[in-house]
């Protein structure tokens, strides 16, 4: 696995117009691989005043055409093998995260049989249950106090001629201790929930720092 990271240039006319469609950095993603499309996890990340798209792959990508399209003409792409990291998955292990995530409801018809209409977690308080239900599943677990909703916010746009989507981000961060480093692994290489070809889903972990 490969975690990459892009910078973009917020003023350019390219990188606007995909902030507002997400779909053509989901097409641009695809186009640094060789070979059939895939799904890969993604999401946008402010750091120090700066945007970047960070990545998480199974092959090493060709980040020279996103870099072009998107990214400022000083600006770096890098790669980095993610194999190091899931190594030092451990029960126990306690780690600072981040997840920016489609936290979503199902909500059942009278009368209905099967699975009901998705609907989003808009309330701060429904959207952090969302992440504490689905955390012993992922592989961890979390103290409510430990963690908070830092961002959330609609994306509205076109998927085609025909269909519009809203979709509706939220970012995490926070504190967590893993329970089961199997599943924890696939959680941090799979993602969590729905909308990952918007930028939705992905889970990434950093040493816990000063031991709190």
């Amino acid at each position: 696995m490969y975690l990459s990271r892009v910078e973009l240039d917020e003023g350019k006319i390219n990188t606007m117009r995909a902030l507002l469609e997400p779909q053509k950095l989901h097409g641009a993603i695809e186009q640094a691989f060789p070979g059939e499309r895939q799904r890969r996890l993604w999401r946008l990340d402010r750091l120090k005043g700066k945007l970047y798209l960070l990545l998480l792959s199974e092959e090493e990508p060709n980040l020279a055409g996103l870099a072009a399209q998107f990214g400022p003409e000083e600006g770096r792409a890098e790669t980095r093998d993610y194999a190091p990291l899931l190594q030092r998955i451990a029960p126990g292990s306690i780690w600072q995260f981040r997840l920016t995530a489609n936290p979503t409801k199902s909500r059942m018809e009278s009368g209905q049989e099967k699975r009901g209409k998705v609907q989003p977690h808009i309330t701060v308080e429904h959207q952090s249950k969302w992440l504490l239900d689905r955390a012993e599943k992922h592989g961890f677990a979390l103290d409510p106090a430990a963690f908070t909703v830092t961002a959330s916010g609609w994306l509205h746009f076109s998927k085609d001629d025909k269909n519009r989507v809203s979709l509706l981000s939220a970012t995490y961060e926070g504190v967590l201790q893993v329970t089961d480093a199997d599943l924890f692994r696939q959680t941090l290489t799979r993602g969590i929930g729905r909308g990952k070809a918007y930028g939705q889903g992905l889970l990434t972990v950093l040493p816990r720092r000063d031991g709190r």
